[in-house]
This record gives C-alpha cells, structure tokens and sequence, in this order.
C-alpha cells in the first residue's frame, strides 16, 4: 500500500474513488431519526445508496434527521419501499446480506462485492424472526463481548459498510484533496 505523505496541511482531506455500482444500505422500519441521519451522511461520504424498506418510526423530515445528516440531504441517493419483500423482488441483481446481533456468523466472512445490499433491523428488535428464519444462510453480525446486547445502528452500518469498501480495494488507492 502506498504511504501518504503526513505533513499536516489546513487543505486537503483523504478521499477515495467512490464505486461505480454502489453498496446499498437498507434500513428495516428505523425507530431513532438521529441514526438514520448519521447513516444517510455515511452513505454519502461512501457514495452508497440509502433505502428506508418498510415504515419508519418518525418522519423523514424530522428535524433530528436532517441535523445528524447535516447540510449532506442534497447529495444523498436514497430509496424507499413499502416493505423489505418488494425491495428483495425488485433488487434481484443485488446479492443479500443481513445483520443482526443474533447471527452465528460474523461479518468478516462476507464475500462483499459492489453493488451488495447490506440490510439492518430497527433499533429495537433488529429483523424480524421471519426474515432470519428465511435468509439465515445470508446472515451475519459483529463480535461483540457478552457486555452488550448489540451496537448502535448507526455503528453497525459503518463498521460492515467500511469494512466491505476496504475488500474492494477502495482504500488502496486513495488522495489528498
């Protein structure tokens, strides 16, 4: 891998080449608008693509969503669908991976490629029993010790959705603008 140069500047953040066929991040019924602000701002710093399957517990307009999503809303891509069973019949080029604090198999054993959807529960339940039951060869989670129930949402994206970027090679080439 290729060092940057550290020389601290006032310019000039670390960037990446974003994918030509992005990650999708799908949120199952969201319960806490600041998470799905702070998701939407991750999926624009990744470039990957927002979706709401399912209704969420708040309006999207709330303003606890667009103050975590900061002034970023207008460059988001963002889709919504009535349930996760009409976002799975009309995504059937994206292969599937769900995440849940009750998986077996942890997220590094993820073959991720671009264009993947990476599919998370609500806050308070995580996905539903049927979806387990249904995609439990597809299903994963992040090791956590026997202290939490499970992570932060917000957390759980950027922690699977980095990691995916990272498989693919996004991080190997990147700049300083």
């Amino acid at each position: 891998m290729k060092r940057i140069d550290n020389t601290f500047t006032e310019e000039g953040r670390i960037r990446f080449e974003p994918p030509k066929n992005p990650f999708k991040v799908v949120l199952v019924e969201p319960e806490i608008p600041l998470n799905t602000g702070s998701i939407a701002r991750l999926c624009v710093a990744t470039s990957s693509i927002l979706v709401i399957a399912g209704e969420p517990s708040f309006s999207l307009d709330s303003s606890d969503v667009k103050r975590a999503g900061v002034d970023y809303w207008d460059h988001l891509k963002f889709e919504r669908y009535n349930s996760i069973d009409e976002y799975v019949s009309k995504n059937l080029d994206s292969r599937l991976f769900f995440f849940s604090a009750k998986a077996k198999t942890p997220y590094t054993l993820c073959d991720f490629r671009c264009g993947d959807s990476l599919i998370f529960g609500k806050e308070s339940t995580g996905l539903p029993h049927e979806i387990l039951n249904k995609y439990r060869d597809n299903l994963f989670g992040i090791p956590t010790t026997d202290r939490v129930r499970s992570l932060n949402l917000s957390n759980a994206v950027s922690i699977v959705l980095y990691e995916a970027l990272r498989r693919n090679g996004f991080f190997e080439k990147v700049y300083i603008s």
